[in-house]
């Protein structure tokens, strides 16, 4: 649905997508387990967005971030899936994007009451991606915050490597 209203002209600024909560049993199935699927339907979905949009040659002026709005905690639960937590990985697609990891893996064991401590705060990377051409400013979107704010702890500046066509 989005692609065809990127194709019809229609300004697209920002869409969500929900998948289900798979906070429960997480390992379970392994390999074949509901996560697994959860992540194979999620690629599956992307994959077919950007054919469309590159059919439509749409694809270089559609950036895409793959993120959860939540963190997960290191530990499982008691039904064996794990809680809500800090830090989560976020993905960018789309033909600008240079491939590669920004960043360090957070360590598993120095934790922050059981959490990952993320390294990167997830609104230095949209201000970063604003700053990119998309909007000059980020603070009028980022509600007068900047990466550097001292109300984001551990956040720096962040640049993603984005080219825009």
């Amino acid at each position: 649905m989005v692609a065809s209203m990127i194709r019809a002209g229609l300004k697209t600024a920002c869409t969500t997508s929900r998948s289900a909560d798979s906070t429960r049993t997480r390992a379970e199935g392994g390999p074949n387990g509901r996560h697994s699927q959860l992540l194979q339907t999620g690629l599956a979905e992307l994959h077919a967005f950007y054919a469309d949009l590159k059919a439509g040659e749409n694809d270089k002026r559609v950036l895409t971030m793959v993120f959860s709005e939540f963190g997960r905690r290191v530990g499982q639960n008691a039904s064996g899936g794990t809680d809500h937590g800090t830090a989560a990985p976020m993905f960018l697609v789309g033909p600008m994007v240079r491939r590669g990891l920004i960043g360090e893996h957070p360590s598993m064991t120095d934790l922050d009451d059981g959490d990952l401590k993320y390294k990167i705060d997830f609104r230095s990377v949209y201000a970063g991606i604003l700053r990119t051409g998309w909007a000059p400013d980020s603070r009028a979107i980022l509600g007068g915050s900047t990466a550097n704010s001292q109300s984001w702890p551990r956040s720096r500046r962040v640049s993603l490597g984005l080219s825009v066509p």
